[in-house]
């Protein structure tokens, strides 16, 4: 756990360089950091993907299983996810149950995907109120260099994107495997993008220098049309101003629809 006086002596020398403009690797404040993406890199998985953002490192890898559907949509598939922060990652990451980072980072990405109806999950029903596909959407963070939500987003998206379901029919009420592949029904692509508060300055795509010392986060992800399905408020006891929330959607409609193109084509 980094000491207060050390975050004290960072937050400084990161206001003085905002100041002037300026970032600690020299990026614009809504530069993001190169992005690289490596999908398949799971043998066993019906889908994964490697993400590197920058020095952040997430893989993500997807399971596809059946069982029963919820009571309330008995005619829809199930999406799960599950965020594991590996203590090799960082020395603030212990062994054990999820904490509230992990649960944290598990609930928004989930929402970025259930809420922009990424996946077709009616689609995924067998027999309804009987038995339906589960996709299980693990993430796993390998190296924590800041900005763990985008990151694992992206992986998340492009592993899906990566999923293949074998092909089946229904035989007396079981499902019986046939020979070759379907991808997983998708019909979005969300991506979401995290803004820091840092003073009176606004980034995106902070390092762990810039999280550790950030007043506030703001995480907004939207669809394919641009449309906002979900935002999430963390990072401290910071705010955004309205104006700031405007400019910060404006902002995020551009960025996601760069970074949509870059993991699409992933």
């Amino acid at each position: 756990m980094t000491s207060p006086i050390v975050i004290r002596v960072k937050k400084k020398r990161i206001i003085e360089l905002l100041a002037s403009g300026k970032r600690t690797d020299g990026r614009k404040p809504t530069d993001y950091r190169d992005i690289k993406i490596e999908s398949g890199v799971i043998e066993r998985a019906e889908g994964s993907a490697r993400v590197l953002l920058g020095k952040t490192e997430v893989i993500v890898g997807v399971k596809i299983s059946t069982g029963t559907p919820f009571p309330d949509v008995p005619d829809t598939g199930v999406l799960t996810v599950n965020a594991e922060l590996v203590p090799l990652a960082s020395p603030d990451f212990e062994p054990g149950p999820p904490g509230e980072d992990a649960v944290e980072l598990a609930r928004v990405v989930d929402r970025g995907i259930r809420e922009s109806k990424a996946i077709d999950l009616k689609n995924l029903c067998v027999e309804p109120g009987k038995l339906v596909f589960v996709v299980f959407v693990d993430v796993y963070v390998l190296n924590h260099d800041g900005n763990l939500i985008d990151a694992s987003a992206i992986a998340a998206l492009a592993a899906l994107i990566n999923t293949k379901m074998f092909k089946y029919e229904v035989v007396d009420g079981e499902i019986v495997k046939k020979p070759g592949y379907t991808p997983l029904p998708m019909v979005n692509y969300p991506i979401a993008v995290t803004f820091a508060k840092i003073g009176d300055k606004i980034l995106m795509d902070t390092d762990l220098d810039e999280e550790q010392v950030m007043d506030a986060r703001l995480t907004m992800t939207l669809d394919k049309d641009g449309n906002v399905c979900a935002i999430q408020k963390g990072g401290g006891s910071g705010y955004f101003t309205k104006e700031e929330i405007l400019d910060a959607i404006k902002t995020a409609l551009e960025k996601t629809e760069e970074l949509r193109k870059i993991v699409v084509k992933s």
